[in-house]
């Protein structure tokens, strides 16, 4: 007679073998976050015409940046707080207070006009709660499928962003059309709403042995001491140490030309604004089609030199983005960029899950966050002073150099030039 826990075995066994795509647990995670990301996305644009229509524009710009601050500064603290209490609860929260918060500023909105201040205070709230929400998210994909599966929850996870980014604009644009700013974040926190329930019905899988023994560990220690061995795990480990620099170095070189470079280079080339929407668009599509690839394919082989490698054809696309005849031209090197930074970016996201151990995965998290949003932004105000002393040619050339470094910096690493996906 079969011994029903073998049965039961079995079907657990059955359940982190499914691949991800059709795992309807990680199919709820991946419906949750982009229902996230859309509230995320049309969230900032309602603040962004709020601020404008209640101030300057140099007032705008400051709510609209000064979410960063405290997402900057307090993201690290949020990778302990995720690792320590758990992804699904942090983000469970996250979402919750991030909901709760815009919905009553819709209200507010609605019966008056309160001035810059409450939008400013909302940005910083919105900030600090996503100071520990990223991480958690990031922490996430480990509890809920096998090893195996995680580089292909990466790509899902990119295509929930470009989904995101396609339609939260419009939806955002709509709502501001149809009842103005009170609308749209009406409508934001309703969005973020929806993956509150998804999220609490998401199964979440034990811990292998000696990640639960570290995270056990880890609660009988200081917060301080938690996030002082993130950090010494991530700069002793072989893969992560050097892949965090050459992400921070493929960030510095590709934010700045991809931003305020990109719409310099559409005023210098007339291409103008739809021009500029163009280029856009073609970077779009070819960093969805990356992840569209590993969405598909699930395991990439060589992927740490594919990650690697992959950064630097990328570089060169983006230099020559500069020396472009025509906008079909600059369109179609904009697709190539997306293309290979996204296969670089969505392969070094899905070696960061499958080379942390799980209980390490929050403050790993944190620190690539810190990495992409705290470094790569300094590029864009030295991108713009820059362009206007030497102009788009040789500014593009340097920032593709120092994205091409941390290709070079990642292949020089042998750790990171054997890394593999779990088969």
């Amino acid at each position: 007679m079969t011994d029903l826990t073998d049965i039961a075995t079995g079907r657990a066994r059955a359940g982190v073998d499914r691949p991800a795509h059709r795992d309807p647990n990680v199919l709820r995670w991946v419906a949750a976050y982009t229902a996230s990301m859309l509230g995320d996305t049309v969230f900032y644009l309602a603040l962004s015409w709020a601020a404008v229509q209640n101030g300057s524009p140099a007032e705008a710009g400051i709510v609209t940046a000064v979410s960063a601050v405290p997402r900057v500064l307090l993201m690290l603290g949020g990778g302990v707080v995720a690792d320590r209490f758990g992804p699904r609860r942090v983000v469970i929260g996250s979402d919750a207070v991030r909901c709760l918060t815009v919905l009553a500023v819709a209200a507010v909105l609605f019966a008056t006009d309160p001035g810059l201040w409450l939008l400013a205070l909302l940005a910083v709230v919105f900030g600090t709660v996503d100071a520990v929400f990223m991480p958690a998210v990031g922490a996430l994909p480990a509890r809920i499928t096998g090893k195996d599966q995680l580089a292909r929850v990466q790509g899902m996870r990119g295509l929930a962003i470009r989904f995101a980014a396609v339609v939260g604009a419009p939806l955002g644009g709509l709502g501001v059309a149809a009842g103005g700013a009170a609308a749209a974040f009406a409508c934001a926190g309703l969005l973020i709403a929806v993956s509150v329930p998804l999220l609490v019905s998401v199964r979440m899988r034990e811990l292998p042995a000696d990640d639960a023994t570290a995270k056990t560990a880890a609660r009988d220690t200081t917060a301080w001491r938690d996030l002082v061995g993130g950090l010494r795990y991530v700069r002793r480990h072989r893969v992560l140490g050097p892949l965090m620099v050459a992400i921070a170095l493929g960030d510095l070189g590709f934010v700045g030309p991809l931003n305020v470079g990109l719409t310099l280079l559409a005023d210098e080339r007339g291409w103008g604004a739809s021009g500029m929407g163009w280029v856009l668009a073609g970077f779009g599509t070819g960093a969805g089609v990356a992840a569209l690839l590993l969405t598909v394919r699930g395991r990439v082989p060589r992927a740490g030199c594919v990650a690697a490698g992959a950064i630097i054809p990328g570089a060169a696309a983006i230099a020559g983005l500069a020396h472009a005849p025509g906008l079909p031209a600059a369109v179609g090197t904009a697709v190539a960029v997306g293309l290979l930074t996204g296969l670089s970016g969505a392969m070094c996201g899905a070696l960061l899950q499958t080379q942390s151990d799980p209980a390490y995965l929050g403050r790993v998290t944190a620190v690539a966050g810190i990495v992409s949003l705290g470094v790569a932004p300094l590029s864009m105000p030295l991108s713009a002073a820059a362009i206007g002393a030497w102009g788009t040619g040789p500014v593009f050339a340097v920032s593709a150099a120092v994205c091409a470094l941390g290709g070079v910096v990642a292949l020089c690493a042998p750790g990171v030039r054997r890394a593999e996906l779990p088969k």
